[in-house]
């Protein structure tokens, strides 16, 4: 998200307390405490445990949609990928940070180039953060919903066949009708009217099935196109420290240039990477 100087970030609450990877790589044994990683804003703190302030952090639904949070990592120059993957700008701290912001979610969104390029498979969290979901009146597992207009999808791949619950695939009337009805057999898909898939009607399908919380994993169009609907309430963000230069797409691309106020609600930090919360300004944090 671009600040500019008229547009200062600000604090908004305070807090107890990503790297894009195929989903079967994250939280294997249910670990999401990294040793060393501490609390920088608001309030200093010398251990940081992502699983239980993700779990804490106040995200009111807004009026008729659920929350809309999107987690991206990022170079300190801005870059989203090398090489056209994620995964060398992560580290320890950004996979334990995605476990945590991936379990307190409902449905996890993501488009249909971001799932081919990094492998995805079906949603996973530890036995415990599983049964935590359920006591808050959560499914044991968040939802994978893929956004794809052209349905460009193998129906043998991972994330169709390698979960207990069927994926969401949102597309759009002028999608290939083979191509529909294959996903159709491993998935649950939903015709969007129109030539795109708006986020309005993604969120008004996920809002009507229950989700109060969704995860957006980009890409950046993806990204953009939340953003250009004024449907971003939460940006959880990551800083790997290194400059990679290249072409990479910012973490948004596509939407009109505009300034939305965030509120930083916490800045952690772990060996030179920073992980920030970010709030929309209008929306306070009570933790």
């Amino acid at each position: 998200m671009e600040r500019k100087g008229n547009n200062p970030v600000n604090f908004g609450g305070i807090s107890p307390a990503v790297i894009h990877m195929a989903v079967d790589d994250r939280d294997r044994n249910g670990t999401a405490t990294v040793p060393g990683m501490r609390q920088l804003l608001p309030r200093p703190m010398d251990h940081v445990d992502p699983v239980t302030a993700h779990a804490a952090a106040d995200r009111p639904p807004p009026a008729g949609r659920p929350w809309v949070m999107v987690n991206m990592v990022a170079s300190a120059d801005g870059a989203t990928a090398v090489d056209g993957l994620s995964g060398s700008l992560g580290g320890d701290a950004d996979r334990a940070v995605f476990s945590a912001i991936r379990a307190v979610a409902d449905v996890v969104v993501a488009a249909a180039g971001t799932v081919r390029a990094e492998g995805y498979g079906p949603p996973r969290t530890s036995e415990e953060n599983q049964r935590a979901r359920v006591a808050r009146g959560q499914e044991p597992l968040p939802r994978l919903a893929v956004v794809s207009r052209s349905l460009d999808l193998d129906p043998r791949s991972a994330m169709f066949t390698g979960g207990s619950q069927r994926p969401l695939v949102f597309t759009c009337e002028t999608a290939d009708p083979g191509r529909l009805d294959r996903l159709s057999s491993v998935a649950e898909v939903v015709v969007c009217s129109g030539t795109s898939v708006a986020p309005g009607e993604i969120l008004a399908h996920l809002h009507g099935s229950g989700a109060q919380v969704v995860l957006v994993e980009g890409g950046p169009s993806l990204n953009g196109a939340f953003l250009g609907a004024d449907l971003v309430d939460e940006l959880d963000l990551t800083t790997s420290p290194a400059l990679v230069g290249g072409g990479s797409a910012r973490l948004v691309s596509g939407a009109p240039e505009r300034v939305l106020p965030l509120s930083l609600a916490h800045l952690w930090e772990h060996e030179g990477v920073l992980l920030a919360r970010y709030v929309r300004a209008r929306v306070r944090s009570d933790r």
